[in-house]
This record gives C-alpha cells, sequence and structure tokens, in this order.
C-alpha cells in the first residue's frame, strides 16, 4: 500500500495512518459482485480491504467462538480469492470492542493492526459504533479513528527484540 506515516502520540505511544478503508467488493477483493456489508456466509459478516481482506464477524460470546476452526474455514471461503484475514468481535460500549484474530497464512495471533482497523470499520458502517473505537485484543489494546484522510491507528510501542542479519 506504500507508505504509513506514523506520528509521535505521546507517553510512548504511536499513531500510525493506515489508509482508507476498500469498501467495495471488488476492490476488498470478493470473488463477486455483492454488499460488503452482509456477506452470505453463516453469521453474517462483514468484508473490508485494508490493503487486504478481511471478513469481520459480530458475536455475542467471543470466548465461546472455536477461532482455529472458524478461523481456518473462513480464511479460505471461495468468496475470497486471496483468502483473508478473519476477525470476532464483541461489543463492550458504544466505543469499546473486544476482537479475537485469524490472520491469513498465519493462524491465530495476539493482535493485528489491519484487523482492528477493518473491525472498527465495519463496526461502525453496522451503526455498531462511532468511528472512534477501542479494540482490546488477547496482545493489548488499539485505538482506532477512522477520519476522512485514512483510518488512524494508535498503541504502545515496545522493544521485542534485536537481531542481525548476517550475509
Amino acid at each position: 500500500r506504500g507508505k504509513l506515516y506514523a506520528v509521535d502520540a505521546g507517553d510512548g505511544m504511536v499513531s500510525v495512518n493506515m489508509g482508507l478503508p476498500q469498501l467495495d467488493w471488488a476492490d476488498v477483493p470478493l470473488a463477486s459482485e455483492m454488499d460488503t456489508l452482509h456477506l452470505p456466509i453463516n453469521g453474517d459478516p462483514v468484508a473490508t480491504g485494508m490493503g487486504n481482506p478481511h471478513c469481520t464477524f459480530f458475536v455475542d460470546d467471543i470466548d465461546s467462538i472455536d477461532l482455529a476452526a472458524r478461523g481456518a474455514e473462513i480464511e479460505h471461503h471461495p468468496l475470497y480469492p486471496q483468502r483473508t484475514n478473519v476477525q470476532f468481535a464483541a461489543l463492550l460500549g458504544s466505543d469499546h470492542i473486544r476482537m479475537r484474530v485469524w490472520e491469513r497464512g498465519v493462524g491465530i495471533t495476539l493482535a493485528s493492526g489491519s484487523s482492528s482497523c477493518a473491525t472498527a470499520v465495519a463496526a461502525a458502517r453496522r451503526g455498531l459504533t462511532g468511528r472512534k473505537v477501542q479494540i482490546d485484543l488477547d496482545g493489548g489494546s488499539l485505538w482506532i479513528d477512522w477520519r476522512d484522510d485514512g483510518v488512524w491507528m494508535t498503541g504502545t510501542t515496545a522493544h521485542v527484540f534485536d537481531g542481525m542479519w548476517r550475509l
């Protein structure tokens, strides 16, 4: 998707403009023309592109979801010719979401920035939240703000590892 712009948000936080979401079926991309707000998949998910495809399910009990089984199944759904990331999200409030993530080609992950952005966009499009939400993931929290210039993601930064590349 090109360059992503980041700014220091203070207190060990960074905000990144993740770009504008893709809301049209061809841009997600999906296999055929359809309403991205209500996919014909059991559970009525939302399709969103954030430079990569996403499929977001809104559920009442997020802990009852068999993420490994459902994630793997939906990742390879025929509607997604490039496979998809899969999110299960539960509303905790009008500006607060709990989410679990299955990333395509990876499996269950503790967090995902693009998945958080896609879920925030899907929730706002469905009228479940406003355009500014907190997303709680297994690996921590992110704050998402869908603005006119893109979807801004804010979170803490941490040193994770040191490495050396040898030729």
